[in-house]
C-alpha cells in the first residue's frame, strides 16, 4: 500500500510525513509539478506531490496532469487522496466544511484527458463511478470520528480556471452541481486509465458568486479560508491513512503459521514455510516486491540461506537479474570471502563467492526474517567488502520486539508483515 497525496491550496507540507526524501521525477510526459516527497505517515508508504508548485507557480491550466499522475504511478502509489479548495453552490454546504464529491461534470476545455492519444492506442474508459467507494467510506467514517462537518456525496463541475465563474455561470452550474474546483479533472480521469482509485478531499472555501448576500469568491478568500482550516484536512489524512490496509498482506499474513514453545519455551514461531505450500500467497509476496522494486536501479539480488534463496531467486528473475547465494560457513565452493557476527552464544558467519558481486552493483539484498538483525548486519558488509552497494534490504516478516532495524537503520529496508 502506496499512498499518493496530491496537495491543492494551503496543503504541500512534507513535514506531515516521516523520514521524508524528495525525489525528482521524469516521466514520458515531462516533469510533474513538483519534487515528490516520499515517507511514512502512521506507518503506511506515501508520496506527496505540489499541484500548483511549491510556490504555487502553476495555474490550473498550466498543470501538467498528465505528468503529475503518471510520476504517483511510476513510484507505486496504489490509491491517490486530492486535496482541493472549491466553491459551494448550496447553501447547506459552507465554508469550513469538507466535501467527498462521487460525480464529476467536466466544463474544462483546454486539457490532455487521457494517456491514449496516439493513432492506434485509444482507450475507452468506463467512468461511471468516477471517485473510490471504498477511498470515500474510510475518510467519511474518520471525518465523523474527529467531528468534522463533512457532506458524503456530491458532484463537483470542474471549470478551466484560472478566472473565477461568472454570476451567470454560476446561477447554470447550481442546476447541475454541488461543488465548483478546478483540478480534479483531468487528475480522476488519468487515474482511472491507470487503474488507481482516487478521491478528492475537497474543501469548501466560499459560495462562488451565486450567493446575493455574500461577497464573491476572490483568491484572498481562497487562501484565507484553507488556511484557517488546513490543519483539519491534516488530521484527517493521518487518521485515514492509518486505517489503510493492503488485502494482500493480510492474506500473507494468514499464511504464516505461528507455533508456540519453538524452538523453546515462551518462543513463538512464525514458520513462513507454510507461505511456500500456498501458490496464490507466493504469488502475492512476489508481485508486491516487484511493483516495490522494479523502478529502483538493481543489478543483483542476493538472497540469505536457506529461505532468502527461495523469494531472492523468483525476484531476481521477474527483475531479470542475476542471483547471488549467501550461506553459512563451509557450504560454498570456491574462493570466498567471510565476515563473522555475534550470535546469543557465540559467532557464526556468513560466505559469499569472491567474484560474486563487481565493483559498483547495486545489490537488493533478501532474506525471510528480520530479528536481532546480526546475519544481514554480516552480509550487508560482505556486499560492501566486494565493492557493491546495498540500495534495497527486503524481509518478508520482521520481529519489531527484537530491534534488528537498529543494526540496519543507515539502509533502505522493507519488510512485509510486521509483528510487535
Amino acid at each position: 500500500m502506496k499512498i499518493g497525496i496530491i496537495g491543492g491550496s494551503g496543503l504541500d507540507d512534507p513535514k506531515l510525513i516521516e523520514n521524508y526524501e524528495e525525489k525528482e521525477i521524469e516521466t514520458p510526459f515531462g516533469k510533474p509539478s513538483s519534487k515528490i516527497s516520499c515517507g511514512k505517515i502512521s506507518g503506511v508508504d506515501v508520496c506527496i506531490l505540489s499541484r500548483h508548485g511549491k510556490n504555487h507557480e502553476f495555474s490550473p491550466s498550466n498543470i501538467n496532469f498528465r505528468a503529475n499522475i503518471y510520476a504517483l504511478y511510476m513510484l507505486g502509489c496504489t490509491s491517490i487522496l486530492a486535496t482541493s479548495a472549491v466553491g459551494s453552490l448550496k447553501e447547506f454546504i459552507h465554508p469550513g466544511d469538507l466535501v467527498f464529491p462521487d460525480q464529476f461534470i467536466d466544463f474544462t476545455k483546454k486539457r490532455d484527458l487521457t494517456f491514449f492519444d496516439k493513432i492506434g492506442e485509444v482507450r475507452h474508459t468506463q467512468m461511471s463511478e468516477p471517485f473510490s467507494k471504498s477511498l470515500r467510506e474510510i475518510l467519511i467514517e474518520t471525518s465523523k470520528e474527529l467531528g468534522y462537518k463533512a457532506h458524503n456525496s456530491a458532484t463537483i463541475a470542474v471549470i478551466e480556471g484560472p478566472r473565477f465563474s461568472t454570476k451567470a455561470e454560476s446561477k447554470f452550474f447550481q442546476n447541475y452541481a454541488d461543488i465548483i474546483g478546478m483540478t480534479s479533472v483531468p487528475e480522476v480521469v488519468l487515474a482511472n486509465e491507470l487503474n488507481i482509485p482516487y478521491q478528492t478531499i475537497a474543501m469548501s472555501t466560499d459560495y462562488d458568486c451565486w450567493k446575493e448576500n455574500e461577497e464573491p469568491v476572490t483568491w484572498e478568500i481562497v487562501k484565507k479560508t484553507m488556511e484557517e482550516n488546513s490543519l483539519k484536512v491534516k488530521n484527517l489524512l493521518i487518521k485515514s491513512i492509518s486505517k489503510f490496509k493492503n488485502p494482500d498482506l493480510d492474506y500473507i499474513k494468514n499464511s504464516i503459521k505461528s507455533v508456540p514453545n519453538f524452538p523453546k519455551e515462551g518462543i513463538i514461531f512464525r514458520d513462513i514455510t507454510s507461505l511456500f505450500l500456498d501458490p496464490v500467497g507466493m504469488k502475492k509476496v512476489i508481485d508486491i516486491m516487484y511493483n516495490r522494486y522494479k523502478d529502483k536501479k538493481i543489478d543483483v539480488v542476493a538472497g540469505i540461506e536457506s529461505r532468502g534463496f527461495i523469494i531472492g531467486s523468483i525476484l531476481a528473475d521477474k527483475l531479470e537479474v542475476a542471483f547471488v547465494p549467501i550461506r553459512k560457513k563451509g557450504k560454498l565452493p570456491r574462493e570466498v570471502v567471510s565476515q563473522e557476527y555475534e550470535l546469543e552464544y557465540g559467532k557464526d558467519a556468513v560466505e559469499i563467492h569472491k567474484d560474486a558481486i563487481e565493483k559498483g552493483d547495486r545489490v537488493l539484498l533478501h532474506d525471510d526474517l528480520l530479528a536481532t538483525g546480526g546475519t544481514m548486519e554480516a552480509a550487508v558488509k560482505l556486499i560492501e567488502q566486494l565493492g557493491g552497494e546495498v540500495v534495497q534490504i527486503s524481509f518478508i516478516i520482521e520481529l519489531k520486539f527484537l530491534n534488528g532495524i537498529e543494526k540496519l537503520k543507515n539502509y533502505d529496508l522493507d519488510s512485509l508483515i510486521k509483528y510487535e
